[in-house]
This record gives structure tokens, C-alpha cells and sequence, in this order.
């Protein structure tokens, strides 16, 4: 028993006096003779989609992660884009509706096979009548209902997406003030 607490005594002696040795060799080596690993670096840069949108971005050139940039309320940030078109829903929609009339499908289709864009964001926005909830699921379908014509006409629809009530284009409760703020908003992306 004495022979194997002498054996591991021995080896751990040899373990630390190795080790001791390691570092001062390492300690007493010219600092020219140090490498430095100099760890890849990582720049934050926003890359634009070919529809104009923003995504930020990390890259080292061999990997990378990207997410797309958006506003507070989930829309996203796009460049290039300009209203091209401001439908108001009177003209398209029967009150409480979601469905177009044959003379303003053919007319939305003509305006989306002309305008030239490489693609189209369709947001749909309601008067303050109703509840909010009901509002958002309303602006929602006249959305998907003009962004269907926009895609059965040949064109790309990039997003389609109903704000109800949320974003008026004129403040107030009059009567003047709801029939503005009832529309469909067609955005370009050139």
C-alpha cells in the first residue's frame, strides 16, 4: 500500500513539476514569439431585397444570420416604394363587405397590369365604426381580396395586410373623416 501512495505521490509531483516547467518556458519566450488568434469580426450591415426591403444582417462571410427589419407595428421597412394607388373602399366594397364588383376587378386589373412595379404591398384600413377587432379582420379580407386580383393579374404581391382602423388617414369622427379614412392603400416597389 505504501508502494502505490509512493507511485501516485510521484506521478503527481511530475504532473505539477511538467507543468511549472510549461509555464516558465512559455513566460520566458520573446513576445515575438507569441501568435495572437485574432477571432473573425462580425459587422452589423442592413442588405436591400430586390423588392426594396431592409434586412439586418450579421456576417463573417462564412456564416451569417439575417432577420428582416420592420417598424414597431410589423410592418416592413422598405426603400423604393411610393404610393401608387389610394382606393376608396366606397368605390370597391359594399358597406361591411369583402367582396369587388366585376366593372372594379377589371379596372384594378388594368391599374396593376400598367403600373410597372416588380412588386406591390396591399394594406387595407377601415373607419372607426365598428370594434377594433372586427375592423382588423375586415381590412383584412378587402387586403387579400385586391391582392388575389393583383396576383390573378400577373403580378407579384409582396404583402397584404389590413391595419383597420389603427393607421386614419384624416384624425376625427365626422362622416367626411370615415369615408377617407375607408380605403385600400396599393404601394409600388419599382
Amino acid at each position: 500500500m505504501a508502494n502505490k501512495m509512493t507511485k501516485k505521490v510521484s506521478q503527481t509531483v511530475s504532473v505539477i513539476a511538467s507543468a511549472a516547467v510549461s509555464l516558465t518556458m512559455m513566460m520566458a519566450a520573446p513576445l515575438q514569439a507569441q501568435q495572437t488568434i485574432v477571432g473573425e469580426e462580425y459587422t452589423p450591415t442592413i442588405w436591400i431585397d430586390p423588392d426594396g426591403c431592409e434586412h439586418w444582417v450579421m456576417d463573417d462571410g462564412f456564416e451569417g444570420y439575417m432577420s428582416p427589419h420592420r417598424q414597431r407595428d410589423g410592418s416592413p421597412v422598405c426603400r423604393r416604394q411610393e404610393i401608387c394607388g389610394v382606393i376608396p373602399t366606397d368605390t370597391l366594397f359594399a358597406n361591411d363587405e369583402s367582396w369587388v364588383a366585376d366593372a372594379a376587378r377589371s379596372r384594378l386589373t388594368q391599374f396593376f397590369q400598367s403600373a410597372n412595379a416588380t412588386g406591390f404591398l396591399v394594406y387595407g384600413h377601415t373607419d372607426a365604426n365598428a370594434s377594433d377587432e372586427y375592423n382588423m379582420r375586415l381590412s383584412q379580407r378587402r387586403a387579400d381580396v385586391v391582392s388575389s386580383i393583383a396576383q390573378s393579374a400577373g403580378v407579384r404581391v409582396v404583402e397584404s395586410r389590413g391595419f383597420g382602423e389603427r393607421r386614419p388617414a384624416v384624425a376625427g369622427n365626422s362622416a367626411e373623416a370615415y369615408r377617407q379614412n375607408r380605403r385600400v392603400e396599393i404601394i409600388c416597389l419599382r
